[in-house]
């Protein structure tokens, strides 16, 4: 089961998506469409065929983003969450061997730009890490088996400024 939760960076990226699907992707697409059909036989019409497997791609989308928004749940940082890791949490980490990571825990949502830093709060790392302050280790447990590492810092950011421990 996904998550409901997403940033406000997060939210507004989503928002930013469905109103250009909407209002820019989706009228460019019809107009070829209906363009491609006034040519006549639309079976054999390959304009027709591709614009219109377009506008589907792109209905579906907006079906999508419109539900899925109205589902989500904003999460904005708080001053009470300093020294621990929450939800939109930047966490550098690093393991035995010396290797370091920095990973933002955020919504499901906010991984579909396939952010390399960006993980879901669903993941089993994240939820490792939930709660804990820095110099914690923490164990996460994968596939692999069990992993350990450190936490080194927590920083939360905001437009305005960035809080860093």
């Amino acid at each position: 089961m996904k998550s409901k939760l997403i940033t406000r960076a997060g939210h507004d990226k989503l928002v930013a998506e469905l109103q250009h699907l909407w209002h820019t992707e989706r009228p460019e697409i019809t107009k070829k469409v209906n363009w491609a059909a006034s040519l006549g036989d639309r079976s054999e019409n390959a304009d027709y065929q591709y614009n219109k497997q377009i506008l589907r791609k792109i209905d579906r989308r907006v079906r999508y983003l419109g539900k899925r928004l109205e589902e989500l749940k904003i999460v904005d940082f708080s001053e009470q969450q300093l020294g621990k890791v929450y939800f939109g949490a930047w966490v550098t980490i690093e393991n035995e061997q010396g290797e370091i990571k920095t990973l933002r825990i955020v919504g499901v949502d906010e991984i579909y730009d396939h952010h390399p830093q960006h993980i879901s709060i669903d993941s089993p790392m994240a939820r490792a890490l939930l709660g804990k302050e820095v110099d914690d280790e923490v164990t996460v447990v994968t596939p692999l088996g069990k992993k350990v590492w450190y936490i080194n810092q927590i920083r939360y950011e905001m437009p305005e400024k960035s809080y860093i421990l």
